[in-house]
């Protein structure tokens, strides 16, 4: 398994990367990324064999997803997967705003929205700013914000868009996996082909285990698993370090010390185990991580090829930092 490595999309007719690239810092995630440099993040990705990106229209508001259609306009349109989102709209006096956001256009904000009239007028504003005739995969961006009319109204209008084939694959993106399983359950058939879930199952929080994932995997609906650095925290647990938490909780503080003690008696780094774990679960195909410059695309898949033995892996599983019945990447890498 190497981070260029084509797999199926769950029961869709795509194929994607094992490793996946999250676009929010072509929007400017925290801090502003020029112009040139998300150039250079798209074409090294490119070079290194990921063909899944990850975009939506709130990511710097409309900026991620134009800044992804002008570098992909150049590479051949069915061999790669592109994913963006349906939730807000972006407009004039848009009153979601979001403060993580640097630099973003003067005038303009995110407004949710999940009716069947917005996510069809979402998708087409998202396909003008990708210069696109169509979408691979479509999320729904945090469904919980109004969970009642994303799973009818927006799935309704991802479903008829799947079949008019204007969308390849219907998907969900939440980082609360209840409320991913909730979705599934609820949704008419034949139900989303895919989950973005973020930060609910990784070498920190494994709550997508409890109930998404089995149910994933009974119906065959892939997993997207993004968040896998837990905001951070597992790239550098430092106080004050950029990891999303004001203070890490002192049990918390414990874990990540003693998962990094068991990387280093194996010489593996952090970040390699971190994006290879979500992989040993069968329902998960990819993972996604976000990078700022062409040197952290070059540096995540260095990581995600980098060799891990299956005597890791069963080391976490001693020391009780893994649940023994936790499945593991064992068999997939060594």
């Amino acid at each position: 398994m190497r981070a260029d490595e084509l797999v199926p999309l769950g029961r869709t007719e795509l194929r994607v990367s094992r490793l996946g690239l999250g676009l929010a810092s072509l929007g400017g995630l925290f801090e502003p990324v020029p112009r040139e440099e998300a150039a250079a993040i798209l074409d090294i990705a490119w070079d290194l064999g990921v063909r899944l990106y990850d975009t939506a229209p709130v990511y710097g508001y409309g900026r991620s997803e134009s800044r992804t259609g002008a570098a992909l306009a150049v590479r051949p349109r069915d061999a790669f997967v592109l994913c963006t989102k349906v939730g807000r709209i972006i407009e004039p006096g848009g009153p979601d705003i979001q403060p993580i956001w640097a630099d973003p256009p003067a005038g303009v904000g995110p407004r949710l929205d999940y009716s069947y009239a917005g996510v069809l007028r979402s998708v087409e504003e998202s396909l003008e700013r990708l210069g696109l005739d169509r979408v691979d995969v479509l999320h729904v961006h945090d469904p919980d914000e109004d969970f009642g009319t994303a799973v009818t109204e927006a799935y309704r209008a991802l479903a008829e868009l799947r079949t008019a084939g204007v969308v390849g694959a219907v998907s969900i993106g939440v980082n609360h996996a209840p409320v991913a399983a909730r979705f599934l359950r609820e949704a008419a058939s034949p139900g989303p082909d895919c989950v973005l879930l973020a930060g609910r199952y990784n070498l920190v929080d494994r709550s997508g285990l409890d109930e998404l994932l089995p149910l994933c995997a009974e119906r065959g609906v892939a997993v997207m698993a993004a968040g896998v650095y837990q905001s951070g925290l597992l790239a550098d647990p430092r106080p004050g370090a950029p990891h999303g938490y004001a203070s890490v909780p002192t049990e918390l503080a414990a874990r990540i010390a003693a998962l990094r003690e068991v990387c280093a008696d194996f010489d593996v780094p952090p970040l390699a185990a971190a994006m290879q774990f979500p992989l040993g679960h069968p329902a998960v195909t990819s993972v996604v991580v976000g990078a700022r410059s062409a040197d952290e695309v070059a540096q995540n898949v260095a990581l995600f090829d980098h060799p891990v033995p299956a005597d890791f892996w069963t080391a976490l599983k001693t020391t009780g930092l893994l649940p023994e019945e936790t499945p593991t990447p064992t068999g997939l890498r060594g």
